[in-house]
């Protein structure tokens, strides 16, 4: 049988479906409560284009496709998805894969920069990273208690996040003479 590979976002969706079925305004409700966007990209448009997807490549099916508005089609897993979901959170899990991460676009551009600009765009970063890390809290208790799963995404959101902050930290230093200072440790 040919491996069926899958996006982040198609696994996504697929693996919220296979909790139970869902038509597309529910997995809108259940990506939203559960701070799905923290860590994915999934915008409230692309849900029915994923469906869709899904749908077409048979691994989710509505088994009686109403004459309603299309939104209100529930969708259920077929054993095909069922295993392709199984295979791809195995694979996303076993396998370390390098992340593209914008910020080291920006860092790789520092001959741009002035050392004041970069020194402000860190301590921007540093508050918006800390501003994360308090919604991320927030969405982990307004969920308690949660599945293993939520734990284990909430736990590694932060951690990757705590890791940031701690970077960030580590080059902004207070400015004490009124002039911004980057460590000129690496």
């Amino acid at each position: 049988m040919r491996r069926v590979e899958l996006t982040p976002a198609e696994l996504t969706v697929l693996g919220l479906v296979i909790e139970r079925p869902r038509h597309g305004y529910d997995l809108e409700q259940a990506i939203e409560l559960r701070g799905v966007r923290q860590w994915t990209d999934i915008g409230f448009s692309s849900i029915y284009y994923l469906l869709a997807k899904l749908e077409k490549r048979g691994l989710v099916h509505v088994p009686q496709a109403p004459a309603a508005a299309k939104s209100r089609r529930v969708f259920h897993a077929t054993d095909t998805g069922r295993r392709a979901a199984r295979d791809g959170a195995l694979d996303l899990i076993r396998q370390p894969r390098p992340v593209a991460h914008p910020l080291l676009v920006g860092v790789a551009n520092l001959p741009l920069l002035s050392e004041r600009e970069y020194a402000e765009a860190l301590r921007d970063r540093l508050a918006g990273v800390c501003e994360r890390i308090a919604a991320v809290r927030e969405a982990e208790r307004a969920q308690a208690p949660s599945a293993l799963a939520a734990r284990e995404v909430f736990s590694y959101s932060l951690s990757l996040l705590e890791a940031e902050r701690s970077w960030l930290a580590s080059r902004v230093q207070a400015p004490d003479d009124g002039q911004d200072r980057l460590q000129e440790n690496p």
